[in-house]
């Protein structure tokens, strides 16, 4: 069980209030948002690995956008029926962070998958800190 009160003194508010309330950042404001360096992306709460920066792509919405997770495995995916809309939620496997959602609007050659993330919700990791912060398996990605 997360410990709310260390989550609170640990994140932003607005990285406790996406990935601990299921808010959203505002369209442009997220600092991942236009942001194009080798690396992968890890969960703000648990630094589980979330997204290669591989996968990433502009699609002009406002959020960081990829095609498909780092790992299948490293989440979860979720109706959410929020807002009168139909969406698809993501979610990290084990932290339980509200992440962004999930739309079939993306690349066709690449699956057609758009996963619309928070910046809040990540935290990202160069490839050159890979090995020091533990990431090392990730690092034949980008050679």
């Amino acid at each position: 069980m997360k410990d709310k009160d260390e989550l609170k003194r640990r994140l932003t508010p607005i990285q406790y209030e996406v990935t601990q309330n299921n808010a959203t950042e505002r369209a442009g404001t997220g600092e991942y948002d236009e942001f194009f360096e080798e690396g992968i992306y890890v969960d703000v709460v648990s630094g589980e690995p979330l997204f290669s920066s591989k996968d990433k792509y502009d699609a002009g919405c406002g959020w960081p956008s990829f095609t498909r997770p780092i790992r299948k495995r490293t989440i979860q995916e979720k109706r959410d029926t929020s807002y009168g809309m139909e969406r698809i939620e993501v979610r990290s496997k084990d932290a339980d962070s509200h992440l962004g959602h999930v739309f079939n609007d993306g690349p066709t050659e690449e699956g057609g998958l758009r996963y619309c993330i928070n910046s809040a919700a990540m935290r990202f990791v160069p490839v050159t800190k890979l090995k020091e912060e533990g990431y090392e398996e990730y690092l034949s990605e980008f050679e």
